[in-house]
């Protein structure tokens, strides 16, 4: 029998995390300085999505330059301390996972993507 671990990585074509609507997300308002909380809410469109996400393609405009809170590896710097034997990694997970089912169902194909490229063997 196969055992497997997880590996957080980010997948192509899912955008969950660019749903920047703050009545949605209001942990991540209250985590960031004043100075990242106005450039996050410059950030939000409209429609409650960043205004640099690409709906048709599903992929972020300015992924290379993307602020600081937009990184996942800025996770734990943003919420609190990681748990010493994954640096971060279980929060991360728990995070995508989280958005993912709030913006594409936890059953739905996005999850099940991301889930198949966290997954690995020891």
């Amino acid at each position: 029998m196969a055992c497997y671990s997880e590996r957080w990585q980010c997948i192509s074509q899912c955008g969950a995390c660019c749903r920047l609507d703050p009545s949605q997300r209001p942990e991540a308002l209250d985590a960031l300085e004043p100075g990242q909380r106005e450039l996050y809410l410059s950030m939000v469109g409209a429609d409650g999505w960043c205004i640099h996400y690409n709906s048709g393609a599903r992929s972020c405009g300015i992924y290379e330059q993307r602020p600081d809170f937009c990184r996942v590896s800025n996770l734990v710097n943003l919420f609190g301390a990681p748990d010493q034997t994954s640096n971060g990694n279980d929060l991360a997970i728990a995070c995508c996972k989280q958005q993912i089912r709030s913006e594409y169902g936890g059953r739905g194909r996005v999850m099940k993507r991301f889930l198949q490229a966290i997954r690995r063997h020891p």
